[in-house]
């Protein structure tokens, strides 16, 4: 994805740890398939794991074992929210049918954006893979 690699270059953000991944997934979610999956992202946009502070997701998938092992394995805090605060941010990319599921209508981006705080901004859009989706928003 050379698009999130230019983002990332000319919005200046190629600090260390200064992002923040938000994930959306399906009940049960491997952590193979989880890591896959971000790693994917993290790749096309020219980042690695040491870019990353925070794995953000609403509460009930940040309970599951899952995502938790994913967030240990990278070394990266795991921030649950509740839906309520993710709906509270402007996203791109909103889904009906995920409102119709959790009761917000993003969670990828929603999350990546409410963890990064005030003034942040996606870098890399919300991408969907089998039971998993991910979204990289960078800290200000």
């Amino acid at each position: 994805m050379a698009v999130a690699v230019a983002v990332v270059r000319v919005l200046g953000w190629e600090d260390r740890g200064v992002f923040v991944v938000g994930v959306g997934a399906r009940r049960g979610v491997s952590v193979g398939d989880l890591r896959s999956a971000v790693d994917t992202v993290l790749r096309e946009a020219g980042l690695v794991d040491a870019d990353v502070r925070i794995l953000a997701t609403i509460e009930r998938r940040a309970a599951e074992r899952g995502v938790r092992e994913m967030a240990r394995e990278k070394g990266w805090e795991l921030v649950p929210l509740d839906a309520v605060e993710l709906g509270r941010q402007d996203v791109p990319h909103p889904s009906a049918t995920v409102h119709a599921a959790v009761g917000t209508a993003s969670v990828a981006e929603a999350a990546a954006l409410a963890a990064a705080g005030s003034g942040s901004r996606l870098t890399v859009p919300k991408r969907v893979f089998p039971g998993v989706t991910v979204a990289v928003a960078a800290m200000r």
